[in-house]
């Protein structure tokens, strides 16, 4: 999708077969980017955390320590998660949820190469969403965040999945 298209270059969602556990169709729209993306079962409590905060709107900023990967802040945020299909380095597409302990709690968003850390060292995050359309997308939105700054991002239920709940 061109930036001055924004929010254009996804088609309505599919029902998926391999994830019909209704775990499917998160639409995240960010600058002008938009991409789909489905949670994983593998990280089912992070997955039903993330659910209650739909619609979320946050800030997305570019990352200092971890390389190719922007991130949403969350502070002192406590959401009572322990790890779950947890990971260190991530790749493009995948985005993390770090309930915090050693460094703050944060979602990171990759886009590239990260080798995931904070200034007190390595960290692993919960993998509970990936990208599945709109991955062309990425680098242009990575770089964006990079060079100009914090961009608007929402995650929502896709409309074919709002129908649903």
């Amino acid at each position: 999708m061109a930036p001055d298209q924004p929010g254009r270059g996804l088609k309505p969602a599919r029902p998926d077969p391999e994830n019909a556990d209704g775990m499917t169709s998160i639409l995240i729209t960010a600058g002008p980017y938009q991409f789909r993306a489905r949670f994983e079962s593998s990280a089912p409590k992070t997955v039903a955390l993330f659910r209650t905060l739909l619609p979320y709107r946050q800030k997305l900023i570019h990352v200092r320590w971890s390389g190719e990967g922007m991130w949403i802040p969350l502070g002192e945020t406590d959401f009572g998660l322990s790890f779950e299909n947890h990971t260190a380095h991530p790749a493009a597409g995948q985005i993390l949820l770090y309930p915090g302990g050693i460094s703050e709690t944060e979602i990171l968003f990759c886009y590239g190469g990260v080798a995931f850390a904070s200034k007190m060292g390595p960290l692993a995050a919960n993998h509970f969403l990936t990208i599945v359309e709109g991955t062309e997308n990425l680098k242009a939105l990575g770089e964006l965040v990079l060079w100009e700054g914090a961009q608007d991002i929402l995650f929502e239920l896709d409309d074919a999945e709002r129908s649903k709940f």
